[in-house]
């Protein structure tokens, strides 16, 4: 798994690359959080190349999606491979995040 962060226009782009799993989870934690005490107020979280994501890594979005909501900010997941929209789908998580089709529909979405 690799994570790059960039600035945008009105927040931080985070992209994620191959699996989130229990063996590397902290890994993608630690990245975001770094991005957190930044106080950003909009994440936006590139799924583009995410291929898999366990509980654990579902848990680490879940507590992000809480601590930017709790700080009045915003956490946008966008460019979701099918697979991935499915697990969010059936876990339920769908109808807790934002997810978009792309970065410019997330940036417009509130």
């Amino acid at each position: 798994m690799k994570t790059t962060t960039k600035k945008i226009d009105d927040g931080i782009q985070i992209s994620v690359e191959g699996r989130i799993d229990t063996t590397n989870y902290n890994e993608f934690e630690k990245a975001v959080y770094k991005v957190l005490k930044e106080n950003t107020q909009q994440i936006y979280l590139d799924c583009s190349g995410l291929s898999y994501i366990s509980s654990s890594g579902l848990r680490v979005f879940l507590t992000v999606q809480k601590k930017m909501t709790a700080t009045g900010g915003k956490f946008k997941l966008f460019t979701m491979q099918p697979a991935i929209k499915e697990i969010f789908d059936i876990s339920g998580f769908s109808s807790i995040f934002s997810i978009y089709p792309d970065l410019e529909t997330a940036k417009k979405g509130k």
